[in-house]
């Protein structure tokens, strides 16, 4: 059956306890036949023993992709990426994350024959990984078109985009872009001939942000946004509250899946990943401090924890606060450690968290990085000037030297750390684009009226059915309730179980 039919547009199919085994075996079959196809089509002529630096020349690097003329197989020009020639490792590193992503493959198997976003026509700007892909080709599978950017100049991967360009996806997106490019990549998503985009899924805000201020008029006939992160979600609600939102949108950023799953689990192993890989930093007895206590501050404080750092944590909020010290962390301001520390993480979502005079006050040797969205939570700014020396270590680390001599170092330029710096576990990927997906077939399939111009959460009978989604692959057995205890409890035997107000 499937989840959305044409007469209701939340016509979940019904899950229990007896649905976990053969549904993973199923789901394994199916990404199987998939990959058995993509080998047969492809191309004879690709030496699988080729490597990724065969098919790549330094000397591209010194060519921006807006000046070099690509054409892809099938003589497609509709993209701009680093190095078309990369698309076969790419392709490679795609099937690996669908291996990984169980939840979203089966999302496409149920869902491939009833297209629920046909005619959808979709502006997606993400960070473009072989994580995004799978979620890309998912939603075209379900009926959509797309043109799609990333979020984030650094946490593009050359190979998985040109993989994208190759199966004639329009992408625009290449690692190391620009600030003009970062936009004039949004741009090419928005604006082409005969496309008329009606929705938007969006990390970030800046796609949305373009479009209400450069392309209201696109904007005002959207059937609906879709938003994951707390910096694009706090746009929409501002929007929202001076009543200038002309569009439904979902904040996907706060349902549970995304915020338990993504910001907390995903970032405990990334932050580790992120920090070895830059910095080769050995992490006993290490005094860090986190601004934030929000589910990604508790990620990495849990996985610091675990490998014997000194935890300290900065917050605003008392509850954060509170359970920062029953969690066994010190809760302290900047001020308070800032000459001691050997690593900064911050990851707040606001501006101008670390400041200049922070920084100058920092030792020498500090780590400074950041894990929320925003790149405006350390003042980088503050750092690019004539009294300063940068110094490039390696790809996403500088060194920033004062007169004096004392060096910190700073990963990213301040940008997202363990997006720029390492990957992210796909399990946990696939559970967020598993809710965004579901997201927009929810906004595009639902009758008029349902949604109003505002910011929705998404329903929590949605955030479970994502969540069984993804049970079988632990051969995850759920236990069914009776009638009588469903009726004791006041609820429905199949969900939703616990209500909107309940905090997981």
């Amino acid at each position: 059956m499937s989840m959305w039919n044409r007469k209701n547009s939340v016509a979940i199919q019904s899950y229990s306890a007896k649905a976990g085994k053969p549904e993973a075996d199923e789901n394994k079959r199916y990404i199987r036949k998939q990959n058995s196809y993509r080998s047969i089509s492809r191309s004879s002529s690709i030496d699988s023993s080729a490597s990724y630096s065969d098919s790549y020349s330094s000397d591209e690097d010194d060519v921006s992709p807006r000046e070099r003329s690509q054409k892809n197989s099938s003589g497609g020009s509709d993209f701009c990426v680093k190095n078309i020639k990369l698309a076969d490792f790419g392709r490679r590193e795609i099937e690996i994350a669908e291996q990984e992503m169980p939840g979203l493959m089966l999302l496409r198997k149920r869902n491939c024959t009833d297209k629920p976003l046909e005619g959808a026509k979709i502006v997606g700007c993400t960070h473009v990984t072989a994580q995004a892909a799978v979620l890309i080709e998912t939603l075209t599978a379900l009926g959509a078109q797309v043109r799609w950017c990333a979020c984030n100049i650094y946490s593009t991967q050359n190979e998985v985009a040109a993989a994208l360009a190759e199966a004639g996806y329009p992408i625009f997106a290449w690692k190391g872009e620009s600030e003009e490019d970062f936009w004039w990549c949004i741009e090419q998503c928005i604006t082409a001939d005969k496309w008329q985009p009606n929705m938007v899924l969006d990390d970030g805000g800046d796609a949305t942000h373009l479009l209400y201020k450069k392309f209201n008029g696109t904007f005002n006939t959207l059937r609906g946004v879709v938003e994951e992160s707390v910096t694009g979600v706090h746009r929409l609600y501002q929007l929202s509250k001076q009543g200038k939102l002309t569009v439904a949108a979902m904040n996907v950023n706060d349902s549970v899946t995304k915020t338990k799953f993504d910001n907390m689990y995903c970032c405990r192993e990334s932050i580790l990943d992120s920090l070895k890989r830059t910095t080769d930093v050995m992490f006993g007895g290490k005094q860090v401090l986190v601004c934030g206590y929000g589910e990604v501050g508790k990620g990495c404080c849990s996985a610091l924890k675990g490998l014997g750092a000194v935890v300290y944590v900065a917050e605003i909020d008392p509850i954060c606060g509170l359970q920062a010290c029953m969690d066994g962390f010190r809760v302290v301001k900047i001020d308070m450690v800032v000459k001691n520390i050997d690593i900064l993480i911050t990851c707040t979502g606001n501006k101008h968290v670390v400041t200049r005079d922070h920084l100058d006050r920092m030792k020498n040797g500090c780590i400074v990085c950041n894990m929320g969205h925003s790149n405006t939570e350390i003042d980088v700014a503050s750092l690019r000037t004539s009294d300063l020396t940068w110094e490039k270590v390696r790809t996403q680390v500088d060194h920033i030297i004062w007169p004096d001599g004392k060096r910190i170092v700073l990963l990213a330029e301040g940008r997202l750390v363990n997006l720029s710096c390492s990957s992210v576990p796909s399990f946990v990927v696939s559970i967020t684009s598993t809710t965004q997906a579901i997201a927009l077939i929810e906004l595009f399939k639902a009758p008029p009226g349902r949604y109003k111009h505002d910011v929705y959460l998404l329903p929590k009978k949605m955030d479970e059915y994502v969540a069984m989604l993804h049970l079988p692959t632990f051969d995850g057995h759920l236990t069914e309730l009776t009638e009588e205890q469903a009726k004791y409890l006041g609820v429905n035997k199949n969900g939703p179980f616990k209500p909107n107000y309940y905090r997981y």
